[in-house]
């Protein structure tokens, strides 16, 4: 199983206020009408029995289990501090006026920056594997993309809210709505057994997801196990994606990205993380607009980065393609796709 990319970073918490009202109602008084006769006296009501002991105890051992999962999945100190950290980079981000949610005001590439671009982007890796180890460099590589359907996939870690979850599963399927419409591949949500899995992990969670993902990716490199555990602070999510040997389509993906993260970088590392899970693997300080560059300044999948897509899955394309025999064809696309 060969790694095909592992995003580098792409490194609030909403406050919520609630309004009590109360309700104030006014009597207006009348004079008191005549005496009434006494109805007939009704029966005492019955109280209630006592619980019994057993049913006591019964009730103290709820309680006490209801108190231990609600502690279990509440977030532990490590990943309220690292919500501080992310929040706190977002800020400095937007204060510098990066995470850009938009790509206005800047023309378009020419067919010959599209093509090198494309070439940069997709036709190079960001990591090696050495010594068992990841390790950054980027080189040329193989055009990687997938040819079977993707089925995208979302699984969260028990600290992440309910509403949380829904709010991360609409954007991702939003998302996913919008690349396969770009690819013309089809790419779907799916409630089960997917090929491209989505994790959103707390600080905990995430070290100790080794198992879970040996189940998801049978055959899983150790190296990336570790990688995706020990992920580094100044790193906010990664995605590792796999084919079955050299220059074939990739049949997996997984990406991890951290639930601390606040909404613009959560929706950011969203964009980034499927987009190279799809074949898309380098970065590249040259390509611009993109969300393919490590200088933070696009926060979202721009026009340019939906070219590069285009290009990636065209039909005259196929996977194993060195830059030699893909770049002419890359050419005739650009131009093509060029303004």
């Amino acid at each position: 199983m060969d790694i095909a990319c592992a995003a580098p970073p792409r490194g609030w918490r909403p406050a919520a206020l609630a309004a009590l009202a109360g309700a104030l109602a006014l009597a207006a008084c009348a004079p008191d009408p005549a005496p009434a006769p006494l109805p007939a006296p009704r029966p005492s009501a019955v109280p209630a029995p006592e619980p019994r002991p057993d049913d006591l105890a019964q009730m103290r051992r709820d309680r006490a289990q209801a108190a231990r999962e609600a502690a279990g999945h509440a977030p532990g100190p490590a990943s309220l501090t690292m919500a501080q950290y992310m929040g706190n980079v977002q800020d400095a981000l937007l204060a510098r006026g990066l995470l850009r949610p938009g790509a206005d005001g800047i023309p378009p590439a020419s067919a010959a920056q599209l093509t090198e671009d494309f070439i940069q982007i997709a036709l190079h890796d960001e990591y090696v594997r050495r010594n068992g180890r990841l390790v950054p460099e980027s080189r040329p590589a193989p055009l990687r993309r997938w040819e079977r359907p993707v089925r995208v996939v979302t699984e969260f870690g028990d600290s992440v809210p309910p509403a949380t979850r829904i709010r991360d599963r609409n954007d991702i399927a939003d998302y996913v709505q919008r690349l396969s419409r770009v690819t013309g591949h089809p790419i779907a949500m799916t409630a089960e057994s997917g090929n491209f899995v989505v994790l959103l992990l707390a600080e905990d969670e995430r070290r100790a997801i080794g198992p879970r993902l040996a189940q998801l990716i049978p055959g899983i490199p150790a190296a990336d196990i570790m990688a995706i555990q020990e992920l580094a602070p100044q790193n906010y999510c990664t995605v590792f994606a796999y084919s079955p040997g050299a220059g074939q389509p990739y049949s997996n993906a997984v990406a991890v990205i951290r639930a601390e993260l606040p909404d613009r970088l959560r929706l950011s590392c969203i964009h980034e993380e499927l987009a190279q899970g799809l074949g898309l693997a380098n970065d590249s300080p040259d390509v611009r607009p993109s969300i393919f560059n490590d200088d933070e300044e696009f926060a979202f999948l721009t026009p340019h980065d939906e070219l590069l897509l285009k290009i990636l899955y065209d039909k005259r394309l196929r996977p194993g393609m060195t830059e030699a025999e893909a770049r002419p064809i890359v050419a005739r696309i650009a131009a093509e796709l060029a303004p």
